[in-house]
């Protein structure tokens, strides 16, 4: 049995927090820088540059890379041989507070959702998604989620009957109906299958998956791959200017469903794909 304390937990949440607001992930760097070079646009090439230099800005002077820094969404995978020395819930909140503290991360959440909606000036709670594994490690992902891509995702009840195309017409509507808002280039994750709620974290975990990277059954694969090139031959552009680049990536996760369903979920995230992780 892995003993593992409070406070590395803490600490490492607290890294997490900012580290993913100052730098982008390797992945989603080499696919902007790659979207400004094949770009035929001349106003989508000039936007994709001004994005490249901004991220770079932020690395180089770790300053954050948009000033929406997100609500702490937090991936756990806790193995079945590890036992954490007090609260891991409390452990993770805290390192939430402290990054966004001592980081200077714009604090965005409200302690009631409809009716006070006070701020609660430490960027708490996050939301924490648990998933119990083999082993003696604990897994954590921070991913910090901006509410202007946020706001534009969608869930659909789909029926079995409306198909491969009916997947297809809610995915290519989404993204139609969320334009400039989210602010392009987008990284998208769909999640097929489950149910109301599991949809959406299938949607969302395929939304941090690496760009690049396909789903295992080549069905799916060549559904991502006519979908992203759908998508970017929407003309939406880079910031909603123009041009082919709507899309950095298209991510499908599926999940089995019921016999009478087949639930359709689309989160979408700007070119601000933030998160990291830590093994311990």
């Amino acid at each position: 049995m892995k003993e593992i304390c409070q406070k590395t937990i803490i600490k490492e949440v607290k890294r997490l927090c900012m580290e993913a607001n100052y730098v982008l992930p390797m992945n989603v760097q080499k696919a902007l820088q790659d979207a400004y070079i094949k770009e035929d646009s001349l106003i989508g090439q000039q936007t994709l540059e001004v994005l490249n230099k901004n991220a770079s800005i932020a690395s180089c002077t770790s300053s954050p890379i948009c000033q929406d820094t997100g609500m702490a969404c937090v991936f756990v995978e806790i193995g079945q041989d590890v036992h954490v020395q007090g609260s891991l819930n409390e452990a993770i909140h805290e390192g939430v507070r402290q990054g966004y503290q001592e980081g200077y991360l714009r604090k965005s959440v409200v302690d009631d959702p409809m009716f006070d909606r006070i701020n609660t000036k430490d960027n708490t709670p996050a939301i924490i998604h648990y998933e119990i594994v083999e082993g003696d490690q604990l897994k954590i992902i921070v991913a910090p989620k901006g509410f202007g891509s946020e706001n534009m995702s969608q869930v659909k009840m789909l029926k079995p009957s409306d198909g491969v195309q009916g997947v297809k017409d809610f995915v290519l509507k989404v993204v139609n109906d969320a334009g400039p808002n989210a602010c392009p280039p987008m990284v998208i994750g769909v999640g097929i299958g489950g149910s109301f709620d599991r949809v959406t974290l299938l949607a969302k975990k395929a939304m941090l998956r690496e760009i690049g990277t396909h789903h295992p059954d080549q069905r799916y694969q060549a559904l991502e791959e006519e979908l992203l090139e759908k998508i970017n031959q929407t003309g939406i552009g880079p910031a909603g200017y123009g041009g082919k680049t709507t899309a950095l990536s298209l991510n499908i996760e599926t999940y089995p469903t019921h016999i009478a369903g087949m639930p359709v979920a689309v989160s979408i995230c700007c070119h601000v794909a933030r998160h990291k992780e830590v093994i311990l």
